[in-house]
């Protein structure tokens, strides 16, 4: 018997507002036994500051959480006390190995009830941090959207967190429109697959187009430098002065140390949404493709590596359990495959592909201008014998994740233009390799070449597989021994790829464990 089709009320999604709230978010806790959360949150730019966060919440009272009642009470909770929790890890010259029992005992509890880790998730800095300008206007429009919190104050962070609220937004609907695919494709109705296929590819596009906004108003420095560094969790942070992570006292004096990834818009539901239901399988490095499977429901297959698991060990518990039960009955690609020969529904199944891997060479193009390129940047000026004469001890005394990454290049995180990230790979080559930075684009170039895999068409497939000629080495001489001591240009490789791709389900190392906005 086929399992039923998942109903989105079961899940708390919306059909209009998808992984987002129905319920707007909370402006503020209503009951003001939790005033002092919400004074300190609504202040935290200038605690942090002043360095006087820590000393704040050190005096806070451990509150009770009974008197949250709605769900939407508890998202608001979370939010405050992630914002608090990361701003008293981060906020000083070194960081917090501890955080006191005022934010971990609360936050640990409401966690539990949201089904999260008591960390700042997308979930907390994106889902359930936002509130519209103009109430009747829709959340998909940038322009109508604000945050609740911050940690900076920074026009630039708001509107990092809002580009992904957008396009949560703007994908919402296609959530019922392919659950609504998958029905038809029990039915046998390929008319009626194919209309919702042309929809979720027009949709996709209008992803991408919300996607390449991020430059508008979010400086690539500012986020590297000032944003980021508070986004970060304790998981694989030795370098960014966390070797052991994080102890969630409560007061006992035996807590261990917990460790944490950061936030990530691969904890974005939406995006493995979108594979599911396409059929896009991703596997380990090396591993090439297999034989078909047999046709029938559930061919997206469960992930094969603990990435993918663990980032949806970061979603809402019933976000997660939605996607679980939606791989059990994606049928689209199965359904396309076995009918060759209806162009209409082909070209469909195929745009939709196309428009995904685009969404993905955008997304690399960012993680390139926003963490790759700055991270680069800032180990080229600390070596520099200017920064090595002016950076004293005072200079060299903060310690958090963007000055950590001047030693350790491991940038991750969030994403514009394929052009500029393949050229930035192809050419710090050598030098890239075996870094932190490469095995990130690897692991998304690699994501992204998986996405056109299942194409259908032959055309599509040629099409698909181009990429851009990557750039010269942009010296005059090169080559030319004659017009003076020019760059010697690298004969071309025999190998197709010597750069390790570890991909979306690769087994990575713990130097390597990447795929987050905060990992370095």
């Amino acid at each position: 018997m086929r399992p039923p089709i998942p109903v989105l009320a079961d899940y708390g999604i919306s059909p209009t507002h998808g992984f987002l709230p129905d319920v707007l978010p909370l402006t503020r806790l209503p009951d003001p036994y939790y005033n002092k959360w919400e004074a300190i949150v609504a202040n935290l730019q200038g605690l942090i500051l002043s360095r006087r966060l820590r000393g704040v919440i050190d005096r806070l009272p451990v509150l009770s959480t009974v008197g949250l009642e709605h769900e939407a009470e508890w998202r608001r909770a979370y939010v405050l006390l992630c914002f608090m929790a990361h701003g008293y890890i981060w906020g000083g010259d070194s960081p917090s190995d501890r955080l006191p029992p005022p934010i971990a005992v609360p936050l640990i509890q409401i966690s539990e009830h949201l089904e999260l880790p008591p960390v700042a998730t997308y979930a907390a800095v994106c889902l359930w941090n936002f509130k519209p300008l103009f109430m009747d206007e829709d959340i998909d429009n940038l322009e109508n959207l604000a945050t609740l919190a911050t940690f900076t104050g920074a026009l630039d962070e708001s509107w990092f967190y809002l580009v992904s609220v957008a396009m949560e937004a703007r994908g919402a609907p296609i959530i019922p429109l392919m659950l609504t695919a998958i029905a038809a494709a029990r039915e046998g109705d390929a008319h009626a697959v194919t209309r919702c296929l042309h929809t979720f590819a027009e949709r996709l596009d209008d992803l991408g187009s919300l996607l390449q906004r991020m430059h508008e108003n979010c400086d690539p420095h500012i986020f590297y430098h000032r944003i980021r560094p508070f986004l970060a969790g304790s998981k694989n942070m030795a370098e960014a002065g966390l070797p052991c992570g994080v102890r969630y006292e409560d007061g006992s004096g035996g807590e261990p140390y917990r460790q944490y990834a950061g936030g990530s818009n691969a904890q974005s539901s939406l995006i493995q949404f979108f594979d599911i239901v396409l059929g896009i399988e991703h596997r380990p490095t090396g591993e090439k493709r297999g034989p078909a499977n047999d046709p029938r429901e559930g061919r997206a297959p469960p992930p094969k590596h603990n990435f993918i698991e663990e980032m949806r060990q970061y979603m809402p518990g019933p976000h997660a359990r939605f996607l679980r039960d939606v791989q059990a009955v994606a049928n689209i690609r199965e359904f396309v495959e076995a009918r060759p020969h209806d162009r209409p529904l082909c070209v469909a199944y195929d745009a939709c592909l196309a428009m995904l891997s685009a969404l993905r060479d955008k997304h690399i193009a960012i993680v390139t201008r926003y963490i790759v390129m700055p991270s680069r940047e800032a180990r080229a000026r600390s070596r520099s014998p200017e920064a090595t004469r002016t950076n004293g001890p005072a200079a060299r005394g903060r310690l958090n994740l963007a000055t950590a990454s001047r030693r350790a290049f491991q940038p991750t995180g969030i994403a514009f233009g394929a052009t500029e990230a393949n050229a930035v790979v192809k050419k710090g080559g050598a030098n890239l390799k075996g870094t932190g930075g490469t095995a990130l684009i690897s692991f998304l170039k690699q994501a992204r070449d998986e996405t056109g895999e299942p194409a259908v068409e032959e055309w599509t497939k040629r099409f698909m597989s181009r990429r851009p000629k990557g750039v010269g080495q942009n010296d005059f001489f090169a080559g030319k021994p004659e017009e003076g001591a020019g760059l010697q240009v690298a004969p071309p490789s025999t190998k197709p790829d010597e750069v390790e791709m570890p991909g979306l389900a690769g087994s990575w190392a713990m130097d390597d464990d990447v795929g987050g906005i905060c990992n370095y």
